[in-house]
């Protein structure tokens, strides 16, 4: 290290002595050594030398990378005051600059940068190394060998991108020495003019860049070992009758014997399989072009291919594999037992289905299977069936035999041997047992790893298991494959889909006879269903919404069911979701409104995805169940009671009922106020034909009556006497509207019952006195004034306070303004009993209209009179007539 040193020191000084001598000088550092490359993974040492300058020594120096990377003072070499060294290792691929600068000394000095740094490039690369696995090839052209010498090999070491290196294929036989183009690549190509045969070859690479030139190892052979030829051409495969299990090849030579001897290679493989079977070397390292296979499987199909290169030496480039060679080999009778199984049925296992598949080496197509069925006895039947020639593949075809009733049996033993073409198989046997016995199995396992489904058991405790049986089915089509006794795991060999649910079943084979084990369902592998469940129906009620769905088809459900996802929403709402159990299949929603529509929707779940139903809509009630009943049967209980109550209330207030709707109204037709006078008792008179029975009620004031009775005064001709004494007081003072009334003291019989009737009626009375009719003198004992009475509470009409209205308007109604009636009692107004008229003081008669020719009768004589007299007799003002004598 210390030479180099120097060496750098004088080489320094050369430039500095060159530099001095010029006038102008650029910079007052120079840095050396500048390599056009340096080594990566070395260490590389340069120099910094102060020139043309006392305002820095060499403490003032430093040394850094790309300026930025300060390199430590720890890798820093003081030469002397105006030299410094520095050694640093050389790592990564991107060149870079190695600079050195100077500090500034002091606040006071200012130093001019650009003259007080210098730098060196540092250009990065690996040094060459040696190629490994070098191999060059000659390809067959047409008849004749390439003169291009094709070579390749593995590059060792790396590159930089401002350092590559380059290759270079150098080629030597005893014509000369041939070299490839350089390359940076790991393959090339030599022109060789012509391929010279039977010659020596020696081969090698050369690598070089800035860093060195390396050689590969030489590669020595004779020129026919590089060559590789064409595949064998014309390969054909011949079957033979008489060899079943042969097949004969034959193929011709690539390329002329003269020019390179090969040897063969052939292997083969049953068609669909990978699995390669090949000659050995030593049965056709010779000059042959054809040969017989042997121990083939009858009626299979074999492919087959060839290849060669060159015997001399048995090295060499292989050439490529011939065309695919694919034939069938002759039949043979069948040297396998057909594969026997049965399918269970009925409600406990009295029907079994007998099926079977081709013997695993039919050595040809099955065309039938003979049938025979024993018991204890002997043969019971035998039967050929034809085989079923729709399927294509012989190892998974599966006929159907015979479906046998095991009702009336206790065993049958079944035994079927197949048939084709070439003769007849081994037979198979089954004992079909009809017995509630079962051998159980523990732990059944079922798991699908990489593509295969694999299926574990415990083997039954003190049961001598012959062999076991692993079944699966799907969708009715079923497939099984026999295992050892040994064997408590396998994998199915079948040919199984995806998204398929299978049923795989263990059965144990006991000396012929069949026990099932346990079953379990499972996946190859599982996927989202390819449709969601159908909502049916729906129940909407007021609050809630009972739902029913189908569940997914078996084949459309991809996976099993883990759950369902009920999703349901009112419009413009987000949608609310529940999530129901697998085994579900209806759910109920609750806490709804009345009357709203909701959209739903069901999602089924497996392990892989969902798939949503269509969306299905409802609307709920708008009144809740009953509802509707409940305000029906109140309304009509209130409804109920409120007549109830009505009637209970008519009931207890029918007095007063009668009182206000019904008054108690007396009938005039039994009144005889018409002839009552004190000298005359009243007469009882027949009615006559023409009158007709009625009261008519008039609404007539007390008032009324007084003033009617002040107007009749007028008429009377006694206006005192002993009618108008005390003893036969009718009453009249007692009937002045101011007046209250008082009892009557009359001499009439009718007795102390009628005054007490009578008290608290309106008391009055008329006394009219007669002049005669139209001026005549009546007679002595007709001039009687005539007294009449009335107790009645009927008030006076508008005829006694007008008599000299008509009296054809006065037997008519007159009906006065609404008054208050003075007619009290709980009797119908329209009809009154005699009795009540006998307490007024009146008897019920009959009476009719006045006419013009009526005869008025006053006392014990009758007066005749018409309308124009005026003499009037015993006029009733509520009743509205007189009463005819």
């Amino acid at each position: 290290m210390m030479s180099s040193m120097v060496l750098q020191l004088f080489g320094l000084a050369f430039v500095a002595s060159v530099l001095h001598a010029k006038h102008e000088f650029s910079t007052h550092l120079v840095t050396s050594p500048h390599v056009p490359v340096v080594e990566i993974g070395t260490n590389f040492t340069a120099t910094c030398v102060i020139v043309n300058t006392v305002e820095v020594t060499a403490d003032s120096l430093y040394w850094n990378l790309s300026e930025s990377s300060v390199v430590p003072e720890k890798n820093y070499i003081k030469i002397n005051e105006s030299a410094l060294a520095v050694t640093i290792l050389i790592s990564g691929e991107e060149s870079e600059w190695l600079f050195c600068s100077c500090k500034k000394n002091s606040p006071y000095v200012s130093l001019n940068k650009s003259k007080f740094i210098h730098g060196i490039y540092l250009k990065k690369a690996y040094p060459p190394r040696r190629v490994e696995n070098l191999s060059c090839v000659a390809e067959q052209d047409g008849k004749l060998v390439s003169g291009f010498l094709n070579c390749k090999w593995d590059a060792v070491g790396g590159q930089t991108e401002d350092v590559k290196t380059q290759y270079t294929v150098m080629v030597q036989h005893e014509s000369g020495t041939y070299r490839s183009t350089p390359t940076l690549l790991n393959k090339t190509m030599v022109d060789l003019g012509f391929f010279p045969h039977f010659m020596h070859f020696d081969v090698w690479v050369v690598a070089d860049n800035l860093l060195g030139t390396v050689e590969s190892e030489h590669l020595k052979q004779d020129a026919n070992e590089f060559v590789k030829t064409d595949p064998p051409s014309k390969v054909t495969a011949f079957p033979e009758e008489l060899f079943p299990n042969c097949l004969l090849i034959k193929w011709e030579h690539p390329i002329e014997d003269v020019r390179i001897k090969l040897t063969y290679q052939i292997r083969y493989c049953q068609s669909g399989s990978h699995t390669w079977s090949y000659i050995p070397l030593g049965d056709t390292d010779k000059v042959i072009t054809s040969f017989r296979l042997q121990n083939l499987q009858p009626n299979s199909a074999y492919v087959i291919q060839m290849r060669c290169r060159n015997r001399e030496g048995n090295s060499g480039p292989w050439s490529n594999w011939s065309a695919n060679e694919t034939k069938t080999t002759p039949e043979d009778r069948p040297r396998s037992k057909p594969d026997l199984w049965q399918l269970s049925g009925g409600d406990h296992g009295e029907e079994v289905q007998i099926i079977c598949k081709d013997p695993k080496h039919a050595n040809g197509r099955i065309t039938s299977f003979g049938l025979i069925l024993y018991n204890k006895n002997g043969p019971l039947e035998q039967e050929i069936i034809p085989a079923d020639q729709n399927q294509n593949s012989s190892e998974s075809r599966v006929t159907v035999l015979k479906k046998i009733s095991l009702a009336d049996k206790q065993f049958v033993r079944v035994c079927v041997n197949a048939n084709n073409s070439k003769g007849t198989s081994p037979e198979a046997c089954l004992i079909l047992v009809r017995s509630s016995e079962k051998t159980t199995v523990e732990k059944l396992k079922v798991w699908t790893q990489e593509g295969q489904m694999f299926v574990e058991w415990k083997r039954p405790n003190n049961t001598a298991v012959s062999e076991y049986v692993v079944e699966w089915a799907r969708h009715g089509k079923t497939d099984w494959q026999r295992e050892n006794k040994t064997t408590t795991r396998t994998a199915i060999k079948g040919s199984l889909e995806k998204f398929v649910r299978y049923n795989v079943s263990v059965y144990v084979i006991q000396s012929g006879r069949v026990w099932k084990l346990v079953h379990k369902e499972a996946y190859l592998e599982q996927g989202a269903p390819e449709q969601g469940p159908t909502i049916n129906k729906s129940y909407p009620a007021y609050d809630n919404a009972h739902l029913v769905w189908d569940e997914i088809p078996l084949d459309k459900r991809r996976g099993f069911i883990t759950n369902y996802n009920i999703s349901y929403r009112k419009e413009n709402e987000a949608p609310k979701s529940i999530r129901v159990a697998a085994n579900n299949t209806s759910y109920t929603l609750t806490e709804l409104l009345g009357n709203t529509k909701y959209e739903v929707w069901i999602s089924a779940s497996t392990v892989a995805g969902s798939k949503n139903s269509n969306p299905h809509s409802f609307t709920t009630l708008r009144y809740a169940p009953g509802t509707i009943e409940g305000i029906v049967v109140g309304v009509s209980l209130g409804f109920l009671f409120f007549v109830l109550m009505a009637l209970l209330l008519c009931f207890l207030k029918k007095d007063v009922l009668k009182e206000n709707f019904w008054p108690q109204i007396p009938n005039p037709g039994e009144s005889t106020i018409g002839n009552w006078s004190p000298d005359y008792p009243p007469k009882e008179e027949t009615p006559k034909e023409n009158c007709v029975s009625g009261v008519s009620v008039l609404d007539v004031g007390v008032c009324e009556v007084k003033l009617g009775f002040e107007e009749d005064k007028t008429s009377l001709s006694l206006k005192k006497g002993k009618y108008l004494s005390e003893e036969h007081s009718s009453g009249i003072g007692g009937s002045s509207c101011m007046s209250s009334p008082r009892q009557s003291v009359s001499d009439s019989d009718e007795g102390p019952d009628l005054a007490d009737s009578t008290a608290s009626t309106v008391q009055y009375s008329s006394v009219v006195a007669s002049s005669g009719y139209k001026g005549q003198t009546p007679s002595s004992h007709s001039q009687h004034s005539i007294f009449s009475r009335s107790e009645s509470t009927q008030p006076l009409l508008d005829s006694e306070e007008h008599p000299d209205v008509s009296l054809q308007e006065g037997c008519r109604q007159v009906q006065p303004p609404p008054r208050p009636s003075l007619f009290t009692g709980a009797e119908n107004q329209n009809s009154m009993e005699s009795d009540d008229f006998r307490l007024l003081g009146v008897e019920q008669h009959d009476f009719c209209p006045l006419r013009e020719d009526t005869e008025l009768t006053t006392g014990p004589d009758s007066l005749s009179a018409d309308t124009e007299s005026g003499a009037v007799s015993s006029y009733m003002p509520q009743l509205g007539g007189y009463r005819p004598q």
